[in-house]
């Protein structure tokens, strides 16, 4: 079974730094066909900006290995406008990205964040969207 949904950048981070966590079994299915990515540019841009911090030290290998993969199988969408309220406004991309694919599919949004979304029934921790995945 396919699954699509949005990747938080925060579970992109922790995937990274950790291959073998729960957070790492999300990107591993997003790079093996399980999961199909929505993105946009300004997620996209997110992605790049934050996982280039020195702070984490990823190895260039490793972010160019990331976004090809990401490149090649995330599906591109427009934002479907949203007038929830959000704490942090750069989450509210990630949120709307999300409706978007869930117009065209049952998308999810998972994030290690989830108390800053809207309680949704779509927006799922990563471990409960590896749970999801297993479930079926």
């Amino acid at each position: 079974m396919i699954y699509y949904a949005v990747i938080d950048t925060n579970v992109i981070v922790s995937a990274m730094l950790n291959p073998d966590s729960i957070p790492g079994t999300v990107l591993k299915c997003a790079f093996t066909g399980i999961i199909v990515p929505f993105i946009n540019k300004e997620i996209l841009d997110e992605y790049i900006e934050v996982i280039s911090r020195k702070e984490f030290g990823f190895d260039h290998k490793d972010i160019d290995y990331f976004l090809t993969n990401i490149n090649e199988r995330a599906i591109f969408v427009d934002r479907t406008p949203s007038d929830e309220l959000f704490v942090d406004k750069k989450d509210i991309v990630f949120y709307e990205i999300a409706l978007t694919g869930r117009n065209k599919t049952n998308a999810y949004l998972v994030t290690g964040n989830t108390k800053h979304f809207p309680k949704k029934p779509f927006v799922v921790t990563p471990r409960e969207m590896v749970d999801i995945i297993n479930s079926n």
